[in-house]
């Protein structure tokens, strides 16, 4: 029951939770108490067949992220075990970062009368700590930025959009002065004889490194194409040139609120056109972030470190590097389909501090560690410091191995307990679509992989 409760209540820390927020229900305890009286008839509990009932048959069911199938085990394998059974069990961290409220015992209570349960139950906090949950306490924050956030978005949709501003300036005049400022800001079109002449002297097409930059090109320039197509057009309905459709209305309501225009971020049927971010400002800096590591690259050949952030596809980045990397083992044989990504992390922390690329492989950096921080100087994962959610996290290197090879390094690195898994994600929303890689952590000695997992530790690109 207890598990039950937590897994229902964890939802409510959105992706840092669940990666995806499944509808347990109380069919699903139900179903589990029932195996487990049947089981106790038979003899002695072997809890490794109740665990699996529980994490893979009668919740696990219902889960269909990866991910979520490891923290649902990770709940199982921790909470239902012969421990549970003792008398002095609590589920309480060893070692709380803060103190639970009223030093309250999570146990499970054994009382002769019913009212000896109602007093136990009238005892327990009015908020539960998220460290009960097995994440940090700065989860709590994270859930009450997200009501805020919601409360407010609803607060703006409702608001009136007609009428002008103080001093007599309507919204279209406030408009119109942000499209000339953001088409001056705005980077001129890639020109295709030319990016095509230029990626030519890097190699050309047949390097797969630079068929991904070509492919990157192309999408950028559409989507300054759509940008300068759109603002001028919108500049027009303005002056009542041409007739204020819908999709220029929206795009003025959106800019005047310092939001991300819908056509901008997604095509007509949805799908994501450009990147998404939370305000016009990060949306745009970010375009002429990635137009200049674009043109860098063109004109000064491949850079020392990638701000993956900064690319459409970052998985098309790592797969040309495979690509690459099983090119340079052709003697040794190495098949695309055998190899693995093998990542090590750095003590570069910023990219200017980088002089040459790798032998092997590509570094990349831009990444926030959410959920944990960083030790630089002892090369491991350590608990967030308060009211910090994201940390930047070192430069990365990333290249490739082969399966054999790379349980081999693991083992001599990071002992028997082995690494955490950390997922890297393009967003904050972690579903197996913005999924790219995982990156290989080292724990610290007072903390299993399993910590890490319950904690929701995790790499972002985007915020």
């Amino acid at each position: 029951c207890f598990l039950h409760s937590i897994v229902q209540e964890r939802r409510k820390f959105g992706p840092l939770g669940w990666s995806v927020p499944y509808e347990f229900n109380y069919g699903d305890l139900q179903s589990c108490i029932l195996f487990l009286e049947k089981h106790l008839y038979n003899g002695q509990i072997s809890w490794s067949t109740f665990q699996y009932i529980v994490a893979a048959v009668q919740y696990g069911g219902k889960i269909t992220d990866s991910l979520d199938v490891r923290l649902f085990r990770i709940y199982s394998e921790e909470w239902l075990n012969e421990k549970t059974c003792e008398k002095d069990h609590f589920f309480n961290p060893d070692s709380p970062i803060f103190k639970i409220p009223n030093d309250f015992k999570y146990r499970i209570p054994s009382y002769a009368e019913r009212g000896e349960y109602y007093k136990y139950i009238e005892t327990f906090p009015e908020i539960d700590s998220p460290e009960i949950f097995g994440l940090h306490p700065n989860a709590d924050l994270t859930f009450r930025v997200k009501e805020a956030k919601a409360l407010l978005g609803t607060l703006r949709e409702t608001q009136p959009k007609g009428g002008g501003l103080d001093g007599g300036v309507s919204r279209e005049d406030v408009v119109y002065d942000k499209c000339t400022e953001l088409l001056q800001r705005l980077p001129e079109g890639y020109k295709e004889d030319d990016y095509t002449q230029k990626i030519q002297k890097l190699g050309g097409m047949t390097m797969p490194m630079n068929i991904f930059l070509f492919q990157e090109i192309q999408r950028l320039d559409a989507v300054i194409s759509k940008v300068r197509f759109t603002t001028k057009q919108l500049q027009l309905a303005i002056k009542g040139e041409v007739v204020m459709t819908s999709e220029l209305q929206e795009t003025l309501d959106s800019i005047f609120d310092a939001r991300v225009p819908y056509l901008w971020e997604n095509t007509l049927t949805g799908d994501e056109f450009s990147w998404r971010l939370p305000n016009l400002g990060l949306w745009f800096s970010s375009l002429l972030n990635r137009d200049e590591q674009n043109r860098s690259w063109l004109n000064n050949g491949r850079p020392n470190s990638f701000w993956l952030t900064g690319f459409f596809n970052p998985n098309g980045c790592l797969t040309a590097m495979k690509q690459e990397v099983a090119r340079k083992h052709r003697a040794d044989k190495w098949a695309l389909d055998d190899i693995v990504y093998h990542t090590e992390v750095t003590s570069f922390e910023r990219p200017d501090q980088i002089k040459q690329s790798p032998v092997e492989g590509i570094y990349i950096h831009g990444l926030f560690l959410e959920g944990a921080g960083w030790s630089v100087p002892d090369a491991h994962l350590l608990e967030s410091q308060p009211k910090i959610l994201f940390s930047p996290f070192p430069v990365l290197l990333i290249t490739a191995n082969t399966r054999r090879e790379e349980e081999r390094w693991k083992k001599d690195v990071f002992g028997e307990r082995g690494p955490y898994e950390c997922p890297v994600y393009k967003y904050s929303t972690r579903t197996d679509r913005n999924f790219i890689f995982f990156a290989n952590l080292n724990c610290n000695p007072d903390r299993t992989p399993n910590h890490w997992a319950l904690r929701g530790v995790s790499l972002l690109c985007n915020l």
